[in-house]
Parts: structure tokens; sequence; C-alpha cells
């Protein structure tokens, strides 16, 4: 079941600048599409915004479980268009979901990412702050913010530090080198790689997965890992009590149960 498409145009910093954030709902799924694709989806300043407020929107969206991001065209995302934006620290606007989870307000539902083509500086960022990724086998991935007089500003350091440790993370973002799918793989930035132009469709396989369970166990399931790596282990662990007995006094975990009798999908309501 298709939605109403939600699509964004312009209206932020940029006041009618090229490039544009669409959105839709397909089912439980809240789809996000980076729609710029004469110049790579390179993103001007009313994109960011235009983001921002559409990470925001599927966060309201009590009906969508899962989101689903992805480029238009031939590629996911070139980085910032430098000759519209001004490579300053807040890139996105206050008071809505920070895409990159590098403000006070962060995502709590899942999304898988799915790339292809050029994933550059805050391409690879939005990649790496997501909580699955699919890519095609051509992508090619850069964090590229040094040949620039700059760093990577959005995640990029410390993302990837965590994911790949600290050599194999200094061995891009230092020298500015690109690397492929392969290798973006062995790092741990990707999950799963596919066959060029595949890469939509498995993402929403991936996310219509992720939105049959129940989303409540969903959301808790990512707040609980959040807060290890945020806080440590020790953190985590003394929250599980709580949380287990909150999510066994909802419908869903009724329905889990019962489902689990009768040998079927559960059908769940998120309360």
């Amino acid at each position: 079941m298709n939605a109403e498409d939600n699509t964004a145009n312009g209206g932020g910093r940029g006041g009618g600048a090229p490039g544009r954030i669409v959105s839709r709902r397909e089912g439980d799924v809240f789809v996000m599409g980076i729609d710029r694709p004469e110049k790579y989806n390179g993103f001007s300043p009313n994109m960011f915004d235009e983001l921002a407020t559409t990470y925001q929107a599927y966060e309201d969206d009590d009906g969508a479980r899962c989101a689903l991001l992805y480029g238009e065209g031939k590629h996911f995302a070139a980085g910032a268009d430098l000759n519209l934006v001004d490579l300053d620290f807040n890139i996105f606007p206050d008071g809505v979901v920070n895409p990159c989870n590098m403000g006070p307000i962060r995502r709590s539902k899942p999304l898988v990412v799915a790339v292809q083509g050029v994933c550059f500086t805050i391409g690879m960022e939005l990649m790496l702050a997501a909580d699955i990724v699919v890519a095609a086998s051509d992508t090619r991935f850069g964090q590229i913010e040094v040949a620039r007089g700059v760093l990577s500003f959005a995640g990029g350091t410390f993302q990837m530090v965590e994911r790949a440790g600290w050599g194999n993370a200094m061995r891009y973002l230092l020298t500015g080198e690109e690397f492929d799918a392969k290798t973006a793989y062995r790092m741990g930035f990707v999950q799963e790689i596919v066959a060029p132009g595949e890469q939509y469709a498995k993402g929403m396989v991936i996310a219509e997965r992720i939105a049959a369970q129940a989303p409540l166990a969903v959301q808790a399931t990512m707040a609980s890992a959040r807060t290890a790596m945020l806080e440590g282990i020790p953190a985590a662990v003394a929250d599980l009590p709580a949380t287990v007995t909150r999510l066994r006094a909802t419908e869903d975990f009724a329905e889990g149960m019962l489902s689990f009798k009768e040998k079927r999908d559960g059908r769940f309501v998120g309360r």
C-alpha cells in the first residue's frame, strides 16, 4: 500500500535552492529519498534542512515502524555541494532529529540505507549513522574532507573508528582515498553487498522484515544497544529489568506469546 507522498519542496535555509528530499509511506516502511541526481545528489543547504525535518516526520509517524533511505539516480550522495554550502558545523537545524546522531534529538526507530555509485562525505556519514546498510557492488566510498582543508565533522571520525578500529579508519580518514564495497563490508560499514540496481529492493526486504516485528521491542532493542555503546555495558544491564517489565505488560508481548503457541506470525499493534 502506498500512502500519500510527503515530498518536501524547499522552504529551508536554502529558500528555493536546488535539490529536495522526497518521502512516502509504503505500508509500515517510511521511505526517504535524496533527490538531486543531476549533481550526484550533492547536498544544497535546503536539503540538509529537509532531511532533518523528514527524519523528524518519520519519528513522529506512529504507523511507520522502519525507514529506508536511498538516493535517486546512479549515486547515493556525493557530499555537500561546495558551490552552495558553507561548511559550518551546524549543517542541520535545531529542534528536530539529527540525521547523523550528532544532536540532542536522536532517532529511536530503525533505519536501513541503500547505497550505490558515489557515497562520499555526508553521504557516508548518513550511512554510518544508520542501523543497516545495503550496498551495490559498484559503490565507491570516501571521507575526503582532508583534501579540502577540513575534517569529517558529521560523525565520520568516530563512527569509522568505532566500526573498523583505529588503523583501518585512519587509513582512509587521513589519506582521503576512496575504497570499494568489499572494503566497506570488511570494515563493518556495510552489512550486505548486492548487484548494482538491487540495493533498493534488498533494503526494502530488510525494512519490511523489521517492520513486521513488535515495534516496542525493536525500539527497546535499539535503545539497549545504544546505551551500551554510549554509557557502557553496566548502564545497559541496569536498564534491563525495567525494560523487560515494561514490555511484558504490553499487548504485543501477549500477542507474541499467543502467536508462538499457535505457530503463526505475530500481529503487532505497537501497544
